[in-house]
């Protein structure tokens, strides 16, 4: 995906040829995206970054699936997260397991979704849903090589419910969410020149509001906007995660800024921008106070 490494953009082509650089030029979204660029570049600087780097990265995948997580209902304090190694297969232990997973399973797919992005979708839903592998397959009572749940790592089709308890907005149907999606795709695809937060909204913002899977539709949007933030180099080593700060800002203002995406006005879509760039922002703090405490241990 086009635009630089801090999510800055150059000349800006006309809007026509590219409607994420039209959302850029929204009220406000400019001062976020300046904002989060400044943050992000300040927790980079750290000295901690220059030799510990990875430490900082996997500290961040933690916290980052700690509070993609909490959004989805299954709100452990950091310490449980960091020693528990059962994981079941519903209720919240399944959830936060998604959550480790997916975080794991999000950097490695990095140079598939330049290529096809539908594709790290139904792999992301797949990891989430199931998990795979054999252990999983027992766990859920089912013999090697049987197919899991057939709405796994598919899009739903016409009358499939959907479990989604956070997001009560009305849900598209089947054919709106195939056109939807293939029209992202093909956005994604051509590139863009608008900052990477942009994209990162918009990425996240219609995955909530189209809920494509049967389950586990936040835990997913959540993945693909971390996805979009590494790969458009804003946050390449992965340790700004804004899933932190989405958490931090509360269930109530996290679906209140999606309601306003989903109205399409200008202002709903610039204030969920926002609350994006604030996550991103948080996320940058979050990961400013591990460099600061590993230094403190270094010393």
């Amino acid at each position: 995906m086009a635009g630089n490494s801090r999510g800055t953009s150059p000349a800006p082509p006309k809007a026509s040829d590219d409607p994420l650089v039209t959302l850029a030029s929204l009220p406000g979204v400019a001062d976020s995206v300046d904002s989060v660029r400044k943050g992000v570049d300040r927790v980079y600087g750290h000295r901690v970054m220059r030799r510990r780097s990875n430490e900082v990265t996997s500290e961040a995948a933690l916290r980052g699936a700690r509070g993609s997580a909490a959004l989805s209902g299954a709100d452990w304090a950091l310490e449980e997260v960091r020693r528990r190694t059962d994981f079941g297969v519903e209720g919240e232990p399944r959830t936060v397991g998604a959550a480790l997973r997916l975080s794991a399973e999000a950097g490695q797919l990095l140079s598939v979704w330049r290529q096809s992005p539908l594709r790290v979708l139904a792999r992301l839903h797949l990891v989430a849903a199931s998990g795979g592998g054999r252990s999983t397959e027992a766990a859920e009572g089912r013999h090697p090589g049987e197919p899991a749940d057939e709405t796994v790592g598919r899009p739903r089709l016409a009358g499939e419910p959907v479990d989604e308890p956070l997001i009560e907005l009305a849900l598209p149907d089947a054919d709106e969410v195939a056109g939807r999606l293939d029209g992202l795709s093909r956005l994604l695809l051509a590139g863009t020149e608008a900052p990477a937060l942009v994209t990162a909204a918009v990425v996240h913002g219609e995955l909530l509001a189209l809920r494509p899977f049967a389950t586990c539709n936040g835990l997913v949007a959540r993945a693909a906007e971390r996805i979009v933030l590494v790969g458009s180099g804003l946050d390449p080593k992965s340790i700004c995660p804004a899933e932190v700060g989405h958490a931090e800002q509360g269930r109530a203002a996290y679906v209140a800024a999606l309601e306003g995406y989903v109205s399409g006005t200008p202002e709903g879509v610039a204030a969920w921008i926002a609350h994006c760039g604030r996550a991103v922002e948080l996320g940058v703090r979050e990961s400013t106070a591990v460099c600061e405490a590993l230094q403190r241990g270094a010393a």
